[in-house]
């Protein structure tokens, strides 16, 4: 049966979540999108993960008694860790208590934390109003953004100073020579005679990009896009302190011509229109987001001068226009393995008309930007002790850091995570049950946004799994037995879920009484093997790049876990099916969160972090998991879950 969920706030980003009586605070933190810092894997050990609860807290445990003073527990100090939600709830999430994913390329100082830039003359006053604009903004590092703004006055022609315009610009300017497109040169006098010789000049690398009437210096924008093969994720970032003014998410059009990138590249290779189609759907879609964004800010697209885009290596091919043709036959060559900068206007993007696209580094083969991104946004290259990156979604990322040196491998995991090939599968919006947990025989969910359940989203698909195997339902062969096969110590309540459906076992997550539209939500046999297939080929690629370091699983320091859905994994269960290595403590598996759109948000504000980029991306190895005889043994082993 399905429990009523109560409501937690948290403050000061007045965001909320619904969830069920029981959960852990940390978890209700994640549902909102808030990832706290817990580096002791929740045990209660570190003392990081401190809220404030303001309304609703319960007696303190012996763990919180040891960490708070009896005053500070009196004022609602609680480890989220260690704080069940009971009922409703309101929570001050302090600063500190936010894990600190930022990368070490870019070093903050106090004086960026307090908003003084390097590059973009932004005041404090200034900074300040635009992280309040943000909410709860990501901040960045943006000494050295890639376009910058500089209001200037310039003295007026006269006899005697006739110094042609693009010269008095920049001798204003100061810094040498600037080149300037014909379609500027061609508004240029007219612009600066209109605005009295008085506005702001746009500047990219060397580059005069516009000349805009009035001080605009405030009004600097990009664009953040992180191209999944299912879904589709942009930001809308200040270029001048950093913030994050608005998120936009949906699911990646292009899957009408296939649900994986072979397929996709099989319809540009057949169909004499398939790339300009697959080109066209992407390019409308983020135009769309784009959109969305500047509705949310309120601003126009002609303020936005750059885009930074991240993806596997089939969407950044297409994206661009790019024939993937090649990636679809041995030996899976890419077109390009350095960054792409193009102006925006020549990929169809509607931003600024002399705006700019940078599109990541590629690694080669399929390990594309994203991974480069995931590299770049994890800090994985400064680790001093082995650690492995693991980004899961349709196509499945992993990296490793070891004896001085990165290696990378992607892997075919298919879209299993993103809720897709799966009955009753959906992504991780309101009405996906993202979290399945059996406590005293009984059966529990829980629903994105207290709605009705309108299907499983991967996190979900994780949790029942790992659940039906710890019960015995589902064998580690992946057979899902019938009710008349199950194990004698399988709780009568949880078998009556087992059901028959079209001739075989399936298993009920909800019936058409409380599920949305009054559809049957159901675990089929074929979803399990659905899932066996993602575990497996991700499972494998890690022990291959273990293998090839000398390394055993217990051998790493860390495991960061990427991806749109990775805060919302639970390590327990995602060890016990096989997704990540069983013997590894809790307190070594770190949640990321999606390192593709943290990485292009970087490389959106800073050009340094795309010179870290470029390196990471020549540095990396590249390894060929198709054409490793090991790894398709280790696949097949691999398809099975666990015993235990």
């Amino acid at each position: 049966m399905r429990d009523t969920e109560v409501l937690v706030t948290f403050r000061p980003s007045c965001v909320e979540a619904y969830v069920l009586p029981g959960t852990w605070l940390v978890e209700a933190a994640a549902e909102a999108g808030i990832v706290l810092e817990v580096p002791c894997g929740g045990e209660g050990l570190c003392g990081k993960c401190r809220v404030i609860v303001v309304s609703g807290a319960g007696e303190p445990t012996p763990v919180e008694r040891n960490q708070f003073s009896a005053a500070e527990l009196a004022s609602g100090w609680r480890l989220a860790c260690q704080a069940e939600v009971r009922g409703p709830m309101e929570v001050v999430v302090p600063p500190a208590s936010r894990a600190a994913a930022e990368p070490k390329i870019l070093q903050e100082t106090a004086e960026q934390l307090a908003g003084i830039t390097c590059g973009a003359g932004v005041s404090p006053a200034r900074a300040a109003n635009s992280a309040r604009a943000a909410g709860t903004a990501a901040r960045q590092d943006v000494c050295d953004p890639p376009v910058r703004k500089r209001y200037i006055v310039l003295p007026a022609p006269v006899r005697g100073d006739d110094l042609p315009d693009v010269l008095r610009l920049e001798r204003a300017i100061g810094g040498g020579p600037l080149a300037i497109d014909l379609s500027l040169l061609r508004q240029i006098s007219a612009r600066l005679r209109e605005a009295d010789f008085q506005g702001t000049a746009v500047l990219a690398d060397g580059r005069l990009l516009d000349f805009e009437p009035g001080n605009t210096e405030a009004d600097a924008f990009a664009v953040a896009l992180d191209i999944g093969t299912t879904t589709l994720v942009a930001e809308l970032l200040d270029l001048g302190v950093g913030a994050r003014w608005a998120v936009d998410a949906r699911l990646n059009p292009q899957i009408r011509f296939g649900d994986d990138v072979l397929s996709r590249i099989l319809h540009a290779r057949q169909d004499p229109d398939g790339l300009r189609q697959l080109h066209e759907t992407i390019v409308t879609a983020v135009n769309e987001m784009i959109g969305e964004l500047c509705r949310q800010a309120g601003i126009t697209a002609a303020r936005i001068y750059e885009m930074a885009v991240s993806g596997n290596t089939t969407m950044q091919q297409i994206f661009c226009g790019v024939d993937p043709s090649p990636l679809g036959e041995v030996p899976f060559v890419p077109a390009a393995g350095r960054g792409l900068a193009c102006p925006a206007a020549e990929l169809g993007i509607d931003i600024h008309p002399r705006g700019n696209v940078y599109v990541m580094p590629i690694i080669g083969g399929f390990v594309g930007g994203d991974t480069v991104a995931g590299i770049v946004a994890s800090g994985l290259a400064d680790a001093d002790k082995p650690t492995l990156l693991v980004d899961i979604g349709t196509n499945g990322e992993i990296a490793l850091w070891a004896n001085g040196k990165l290696s990378a491998a992607s892997t075919a995991a298919g879209p299993a995570f993103e809720g897709a090939r799966i009955s009753c599968g959906m992504r991780g919006c309101a009405g996906a049950i993202e979290k399945v947990v059996v406590e005293e025989g009984r059966l529990r969910i829980n629903v994105i946004g207290n709605k009705a359940p309108a299907g499983l989203c991967g996190s979900g698909l994780i949790d029942v799994a790992a659940e039906l195997l710890r019960h015995g339902i589902v064998t580690p062969q992946g057979r899902l037995l019938s009710r008349d096969q199950l194990p004698s110590g399988v709780p009568p309540d949880l078998a009556n879920y087992v059901v028959l459906h079209k001739g075989q076992a399936a298993f009920l997550l909800a019936s058409p009484i409380i599920a949305a539209d009054e559809r049957l939500l159901l675990l089929t046999q074929r979803d399990v093997r659905e899932l066996q297939l993602a575990t497996g080929a991700i499972r494998a690629g890690i022990v291959i790049l273990l293998q090839r370091a000398g390394l055993e699983p217990n051998d790493l320091d860390r495991i960061l876990m990427g991806g749109g859905f990775g805060n919302f994994i639970r390590r327990s269960n995602a060890q016990r099916i096989g997704l990540l290595p069983s013997k590894i403590e809790h307190h070594r598996i770190r949640y990321m969160g999606n390192t593709s759109l943290a990485g292009a948000r970087l490389v959106a504000l800073s050009r340094r972090a795309r010179d870290a980029a470029e390196q990471i991306a020549r540095r990396t190895e590249h390894v060929d998991l198709s054409s490793d005889a090991a790894f398709h043994r280790e696949f097949a082993e691999a398809m099975c879950f666990p015993e235990s």
